[in-house]
């Protein structure tokens, strides 16, 4: 077997041709647990917080739109905040008390693992 066996190959150089099929996943599932203020600001958030008791979730998923449904779970779930909801990146991130934080972002990762097969990576914390 030789590389034109993977790809065209011209004037030299090996060209590929590659293609990504998300699949259902939770890729990123984050918690900054008691975040310095400048992060809050940097992110937009609301800055009138404690932040010692205070904690951002931060959540990449695709396909991209089931943003849209984590916001709505993790406000039903427990007294967040939202942040920032991107249906075309596949980004979520909420603020509120660590223990609705904390709440929230497994009441989201069960919802989507039981009730739409979605691969679920593990929940890390800082």
């Amino acid at each position: 077997m030789d590389l034109s066996d993977f790809g065209r190959i011209d004037s030299g150089k090996l060209r590929l041709v590659q293609e990504v099929v998300p699949g259902k996943q939770v890729t990123l599932a984050h918690i900054i647990a008691s975040p310095d203020e400048i992060i809050y600001k940097k992110l937009g958030l609301n800055p009138d917080l404690d932040y010692r008791q205070s904690a951002i979730a931060i959540l990449s998923m695709t396909p991209s739109e089931i943003s849209v449904i984590a916001g709505d779970i993790a406000i039903k779930t427990s007294a967040i905040e939202i942040g920032f909801i991107d249906r075309f990146s596949g980004t979520c991130i909420f603020t509120g008390k660590i223990s609705n934080v904390q709440s929230a972002v497994n009441s989201i990762l069960t919802y989507l693992k039981n009730k739409l097969g979605f691969t679920i990576c593990e929940i890390t914390r800082t």
